[in-house]
C-alpha cells in the first residue's frame, strides 16, 4: 500500500478548506459554496412584458410587410437555419408562433444581442439550458436585419 506524502495530504486539506469545506462537514459530498447561484424568474413574470437586454425598447407591429419578410427569410436561411428550423425545435427553438410566447422587442434583442441575453435574461438562460448549453452565435445582426427576420417569423405557418 502506498503512503501519501505529508506534503500531498497538506495540499489536499488546504484545497478543501480553501473551498469552504472541512473534512468533517462533507457528509453529503457537496460544497454549497461552490455551486453557482442562479436566480429564477418570478412565477408572476409575464414573458410578453419582458423586452430582453439590448437596444430595442419598442417595436410597433402593423400589417405584415411581405417584402421585409422575404428578405428576413433569406437572412434566416443563411444565418440561422443551421440551428433553427422554422416549425420544429432543432438545436434552438422554432420561431413559429414566437410572438405568442415573446415580445417582439425580446425577439429582436435576442437576435442582436444573444451573448448578453443568455447571461442576464431569465428566459434566455432557460433556453440555453433547454439547448444543452448550445450558445446562440452572435452574428452581429443589425437592427434593420433583425426587424426583417422578425417580420419573417410573423409569416411562418405550420407545414
Amino acid at each position: 500500500m502506498k503512503k501519501i506524502s505529508p506534503l500531498l495530504a497538506s495540499l489536499t486539506l488546504l484545497l478543501m478548506i480553501g473551498c469552504g469545506q472541512s473534512p468533517a462537514d462533507n457528509s453529503a459530498g457537496i460544497n454549497p459554496q461552490a455551486a453557482p447561484v442562479v436566480e429564477k424568474e418570478e412565477a408572476t413574470s409575464d414573458p410578453m412584458q419582458n423586452f430582453g437586454i439590448g437596444p430595442i425598447k419598442s417595436v410597433e407591429l402593423a400589417e405584415i410587410d411581405h417584402t421585409l419578410a422575404e428578405e428576413g427569410k433569406t437572412l434566416f436561411n443563411s444565418m440561422c437555419s443551421a440551428c433553427h428550423k422554422p416549425t420544429k425545435k432543432y438545436i434552438g427553438p422554432a420561431p413559429i408562433n414566437i410572438l405568442e410566447r415573446r415580445s417582439p422587442e425580446w425577439v429582436m434583442n435576442m437576435i442582436m444581442n444573444p451573448t448578453e441575453m443568455v447571461k442576464k435574461d431569465p428566459i434566455a438562460k432557460q433556453l440555453l439550458a433547454d439547448a444543452n448549453g448550445a450558445i446562440m452565435a452572435n452574428q452581429n445582426v443589425s437592427e434593420e436585419d433583425a426587424r426583417k427576420i422578425l417580420e419573417y417569423f410573423r409569416t411562418i405557418q405550420e407545414q
